[in-house]
């Protein structure tokens, strides 16, 4: 697939790929700014932090679900695509929000459920009625086995873990859903499931986002003979490989008509050209497949799709060349690599970290200097730590389906399985509440309990904090194009156990990050002018432990 990419010329203008150089910051709008007091975060509550986003220098915010929802998914379960949850607002202050992004010269990327509904949805009570209604075939249903049809149709089970089949006695049938029980996966073999939500793409691109993030795209289809899965050694998921307890989910992930797909859909998105939107799309699985979902057969697809082997990368020099490499070689231009360490279903970065500040500088500088879209989640930026909530206190429907899993095991993790963990409030100030919300208020899910040392507020007053690294940070990759457009050379001469380095390179400029990924002192391989470093400066020769420089270099 890499050569397959390779010869593919794109036909887009660069300064129309405003993707390729943007920065991205996630916002999971229940936790961000509560602005009446009800303890969850709300449209209004974005708006009044846009300035705070625009000081840091992020370009594009992408915002997690806060369509119409009951909240048992907290807005991954859709039950009208065409309204909003009144606990975030109304239209009025989305299509406000929207104004106000744009004033800012700033983009919004809207998070899009195309795989599946809630059981609640319309639809959904229509076609679980009967076998004979206008929307009997709109999801996925199938005659049972074994006697009286009363066991499922097969083996698959859902990337959550649970069976993926649930039983409605109204039809007397079982329903396929990808991910959690009250989630119904939508049956894009019928052509009437795709045109409705294709009406969904064009009407919230009337409503002027600027594209959007893809939920769980790499199950939009699913094998319509419903073989069974082959079995597998891994009892949990990886970034890398979709199997779950002892099952690989071949069947119904990665069909071969998900990829396809993904270029109708773009055919879709380019009736919208100006300004041109982007699709960035959520999948698992291994680069050399996944990249099918941006390049099919010569024809565009997603611009993008998130890559998670960086959340599981160990954190050294050897392992992020490594993945660099694969990284390039997958996704080389005019495709673009996605760098992505966290979100509203992973650990917290810090937490990743063990704590380190350091590292968590280093981790950033990595981040924004490489060629790719960098993600930041909401709160990583003063490092917000994972907030620990007992899987029988969690409000996260995959807390609740594994509470009977022991707390103990649960703790020795370093992955969360209450995702409630990474989806506590952002700590603004040192107020009660951390300034989320009014001190007088309960907000949803606990803060975390060092608020008054890890907040907004005290770290843009300290100059060497981790906010305001990657304000510099950021400032610096936005001014230089080099950083946000430029080719990357990986420097494998002067890599080791110890160091990582890499050229980015555009048109007269030349640039070498040098990463220090140890915990001793090395010598710098090279001396230069220095743009930015992780640590004060404390001489030429040497790196501090876990210190990172950006170089200026000679062009020759």
């Amino acid at each position: 697939m890499a050569a397959e990419s390779a010869k593919f010329t794109s036909t887009s203008h660069s300064d129309r790929e405003w993707w390729k150089k943007t920065t991205v910051y996630q916002i999971y709008p229940r936790s961000f700014f509560d602005s009446n007091d009800d303890g969850v975060g709300d449209i209004p509550g974005i708006i009044e932090k846009l300035d705070y986003l625009e000081d840091l220098g992020y370009e594009t915010i992408w915002i997690s679900p806060f369509t119409q929802s009951p909240q048992r998914d907290f807005g991954y379960d859709i039950s009208d695509y065409f309204s909003i949850s009144p606990e975030y607002g109304d239209m009025a202050l989305f299509e406000k929000l929207v104004r106000e992004v744009h004033a800012r010269r700033m983009k919004l990327v809207f998070d899009l459920v195309l795989n599946h509904t809630s059981n609640e949805h319309p639809w959904f009570k229509e076609s679980a009625s009967s076998r004979d209604n206008p929307k009997a075939d709109w999801y996925i249903w199938k005659d049972g086995t074994g006697k009286n049809g009363t066991k499922p149709p097969n083996n698959w089970r859902a990337m959550a873990g649970n069976k993926a089949w649930t039983y409605y006695p109204e039809r007397k049938q079982f329903n396929y859903t990808a991910f959690l029980p009250f989630q119904p996966d939508l049956n894009y073999h019928n052509p009437d499931v795709k045109r409705a939500m294709f009406d969904v793409v064009r009407f919230w691109l009337n409503k002027g986002v600027d594209g959007f993030r893809l939920d769980i795209i790499s199950a939009i289809y699913e094998d319509s003979t419903l073989r069974k899965n082959p079995p597998s050694f891994r009892l949990a998921p990886s970034d890398k490989s979709l199997s779950i307890f002892f099952q690989h989910l071949k069947n119904n992930f990665l069909h071969e008509k998900s990829f396809v797909f993904a270029t109708e859909l773009r055919s879709v998105v380019d009736e919208f050209a100006n300004p041109k939107r982007v699709l960035i799309g959520e999948s698992h699985g291994d680069e050399a497949v996944i990249n099918r979902f941006c390049y099919l057969d010569g024809k565009d697809g997603l611009d993008a799709i998130f890559l998670f082997k960086a959340v599981s990368t160990p954190f050294k020099a050897e392992s992020y060349r490594q993945m660099l490499m694969k990284f390039e070689k997958h996704f080389p231009e005019p495709l673009i690599p996605t760098l992505v360490f966290a979100n509203h279903d992973r650990t917290r970065v810090i937490s990743r970290l063990g704590g380190s500040i350091e590292k968590a500088k280093l981790l950033a500088l990595f981040q924004f200097t490489c060629r790719g879209i960098p993600f930041t989640y909401f709160g990583d930026e003063i490092g917000i730590p994972r907030v620990r909530i007992p899987l029988k206190q969690g409000k996260d429907a995959i807390a609740m389906q594994l509470s009977w899993i022991p707390q103990a095991l649960v703790d020795r993790s370093i992955e969360i399985l209450n995702r409630d963990e990474c989806r506590t409030p952002m700590l603004w100030n040192s107020k009660p509440n951390a300034g989320f919300c009014d001190h007088a208020t309960k907000p949803w899910l606990p803060v975390a309990e060092n608020f008054n040392e890890i907040n907004v507020e005290k770290q843009v007053a300290d100059p060497c904090s981790l906010f305001n690294f990657y304000k510099k940070l950021i400032r610096l990759r936005n001014a230089t194009p080099a950083l946000h457009g430029g080719s990357l050379e990986i420097a494998h001469d002067l890599c080791d156990k110890k160091i990582l380095a890499y050229y980015r390179i555009s048109d007269d400029e030349k640039y070498m990050v040098v990463l220090n990924m140890s915990k001793y002192r090395v010598e710098n391989p090279v001396n230069s002018e220095v743009l930015l470093s992780t640590h004060p400066q404390g001489g030429a020769h040497q790196l501090h432990p876990f210190e990172g420089r950006v170089m200026r270099l000679r062009n020759t």
